[in-house]
């Protein structure tokens, strides 16, 4: 049996001088641990496509309160000849002394969610024709209604609003303020898809100071644009593909403020999920101060 075997393998029974060689003519070396990942990880296809999201908050070390407001929901419509998932995901930074700030931030995250779904996503699912408004048109008609509402409920407030709707490949992004929208890829960028609408902000885009200095710049939480404020404003409205596989963070200026991008990569890429992520996050940010309050949304797209 075991002469079988040799003949199966080697044609014929090596000598055992023949043996050696062959073992002396190979040449090893350890695997990577890169390597190693991607040979033991499985190559996997989710279908329908996936979004895993995670969400944290909490109220920093040096606040009494807390004026954030996060809104998360997803939905999926696999029929068997589309698969279609949906997603509204909002972060509302609210500002103006204890109470208005806080209900500023509710005000516009509620009516801003309740807004898409009764315009958009409950239309859309029992195949109405809708109002023949496009999905920019939508998103800007709802960024107004939340200003009339937080007009309404919080005088004297105000709040940042940054929004996306997810809707199949695709995100809108509705933004107002200084709260940010990330894209993070798998080769390690990190791209904000936001542009803050303060004071520093417009100064480094004139050249007047630079990124070092914005960091530490009196007026850094100063904003020009923002719901609650009597001027008309519009909001910064665009569409882009989702990085998928990739991920998609929202957060308050209590998070980047004190969290670097680089770190918040670092965080998103070595934890189990979503919810892990957000939640390490929310614990460097308190650890490098917490300043401010800090809210997070992380959504995972699996390919």
């Amino acid at each position: 049996m075991i002469r079988f075997f040799e003949t199966l393998l080697f044609g014929k029974k090596p000598a055992p001088k023949e043996l050696i060689q062959a073992t002396m003519a190979v040449k090893t070396a350890p695997l990577s641990e890169e390597q190693l990942e991607s040979v033991s990880r499985p190559e996997s296809h989710f279908n329908p496509p996936q979004m895993v999201v995670g969400t944290s908050q909490s109220v920093g070390l040096q606040r009494d309160h807390n004026e954030d407001t996060l809104f998360a929901m997803q939905a999926m419509l696999a029929d068997g000849t589309n698969d279609i998932p949906f997603g509204i995901f909002v972060m509302a930074d609210g500002m103006g002394g204890h109470q208005n700030g806080e209900i500023a931030s509710s005000a516009a995250a509620r009516t801003f969610g309740e807004f898409l779904l009764a315009r958009f996503y409950i239309p859309f699912l029992s195949a109405e024709s809708g109002s023949g408004e496009s999905i920019h048109e939508i998103m800007e008609n709802a960024v107004r209604e939340a200003q009339r509402e937080v007009l309404r409920n919080a005088p004297g407030g105000g709040t940042t609003l940054t929004a996306a709707m997810v809707l199949g490949e695709q995100v809108t992004v509705a933004h107002v303020g200084d709260s940010r929208l990330y894209f993070a890829y798998p080769d390690g960028r990190m791209s904000a898809m936001t542009q803050d609408h303060s004071l520093v902000r417009r100064l480094q885009d004139l050249g007047q100071i630079n990124e070092q200095e914005a960091a530490v710049h009196p007026q850094r939480s100063v904003l020009y644009r923002a719901l609650g404020q009597p001027e008309p404003f519009r909001p910064d409205i665009n569409t882009h593909t989702l990085p998928r596989p990739g991920y998609m963070l929202l957060c308050s200026d209590g998070l980047w403020g004190s969290v670097s991008e680089d770190e918040l990569y670092r965080i998103l890429k070595n934890s189990t999920s979503p919810s892990a992520a957000c939640h390490q996050m929310v614990a460097s940010a308190n650890a490098a101060g917490g300043p401010d309050n800090i809210s997070v949304i992380l959504i995972q797209f699996l390919s």
